[in-house]
């Protein structure tokens, strides 16, 4: 049985059961298109099938495109990595950190590399510690805003959660939050322009990234996928429903080009957009001629590595045994120690709606996964879709 037609039957398979409404998966090797396949609908309602132009909604899959962008002004001088935060933006200056239930003052700076690494103590809203409660807060309030004249901005968000206590000392452990949607205030600060503007300057352009950006205008939102959730019935059955909440003050509708352009969870985009990103990185920073980084960025980039008790913590983060993180990235170090196929080297990450991007650096291979299923991150498809290409090396 050829490569494409197991991977399309798999994601029919996934489709049947109503796993997800619609599934789209583009991979290349050697810098050639190794298998396109498609199953399902991006509109079920509408009966649009799913394609490979179909637009998707990224969520953390944004994360290393912000991080690109990060490095782009690091090779320019614009910023250091070991930079205080409140360089650029100086509420910083003054963030407290909740100790055993107790604020207090930071007692070393935050870094512009522990937003990279995670290791900045920020996190997303959560229910269980203070940190989480208040960013909670600031997340409630751009949601209130959200459709209205007042919505917060990129540097009024940055703003609010430094308002936020810190989990740990910035440096000291690992944990998932919003230290991408500071970097996006940062880069403004060091740019001198919006973060959606240097976004289309310095990579979406000079990348023919055509379908990339923080909002799908008119002209293209046929092509926008819907969001589903998967329900079970009270017989134990599973069936799709429509999803159209906003998530982590990102309009569903992606309708207007929004006031907050979010680093960590903003971007639209299609596969074979988000393949020439990838091919840049696979290519050290070249793509078809133009070159956005140096080699020697795009190796600092793609091989981050957490160390002593921020490796620990990330090692609490289920289905990652076996990786480390750095650079908004995940990194394989030891293949042997993960749950699936895996190969040394290998980098990506994923979104929300189950985006999904892995790149191999010594195979020359990428495998892009597009869905829009809520609350999916990395799930069973996407690890059986990965697991049947890298058994075909």
């Amino acid at each position: 049985m050829e490569l494409k037609e197991k991977l399309k039957k798999i994601m029919e398979r996934s489709v049947e059961s109503c796993e997800v409404a619609g599934v789209s998966l583009l991979a290349e090797k050697d810098g050639k298109e190794l298998c396109c396949c498609e199953a399902g609908w991006a509109d079920m309602e509408a009966k649009k099938p799913m394609r490979r132009d179909t637009i998707l909604r990224l969520y953390s899959q944004t994360k290393p495109v912000t991080a690109a962008a990060v490095m782009i002004l690091m090779e320019r001088g614009a910023l250091d990595l070991c930079q205080p935060v409140s360089d650029f933006l100086p509420e910083y200056a003054g963030l407290q950190v909740c100790e055993n239930g107790v604020l207090r003052p930071v007692q070393v700076p935050l870094r512009i590399h522990d937003l990279l690494r995670m290791t900045s103590g920020m996190l997303y809203p959560d229910g269980v510690t203070a940190a989480g409660r208040m960013s909670a807060k600031v997340f409630e309030e751009m949601d209130r805003r959200l459709f209205t004249d007042r919505a917060m901005t990129t540097r009024e968000a940055a703003r609010a959660l430094a308002g936020c206590a810190l989990a740990f000392e910035p440096g000291s452990s690992w944990q998932y939050g919003t230290s991408a949607d500071v970097l996006g205030a940062v880069i403004e600060e060091a740019s001198g322009m919006s973060f959606a503007e240097f976004l289309q300057k310095e990579l979406c352009g000079p990348l023919g990234m055509r379908d990339t950006a923080f909002w799908v205008p008119a002209e293209k939102r046929d092509r926008l996928a819907r969001v589903y959730e998967t329900v079970t019935e009270a017989d134990g059955s599973k069936s799709l429903r429509l999803y159209t909440g906003n998530n982590l003050a990102v309009r569903n509708d992606m309708a207007v080009e929004p006031a907050f352009a979010s680093g960590g969870a903003g971007l639209a985009s299609t596969l074979d957009d988000y393949m020439r990103f990838a091919r840049m990185l696979l290519g050290e920073g070249e793509l078809d001629g133009v070159r956005v980084l140096r080699p020697e960025t795009v190796r600092f980039m793609t091989g981050g590595e957490l160390m002593g008790r921020q490796q620990m913590a990330f090692e609490n983060w289920i289905g990652l045994d076996g990786y480390s993180y750095g650079n908004l990235m995940r990194v394989c170090r030891e293949p042997s120690k993960t749950g699936y196929l895996a190969k040394e080297g290998e980098y990506g990450w994923d979104g929300w709606l189950g985006a999904y991007f892995a790149n191999f650096p010594k195979e020359r291979l990428t495998i892009l996964m597009g869905t829009q299923k809520k609350d999916a991150g990395t799930f069973t498809l996407t690890r059986k879709l990965r697991n049947v290409i890298l058994a075909e090396l």
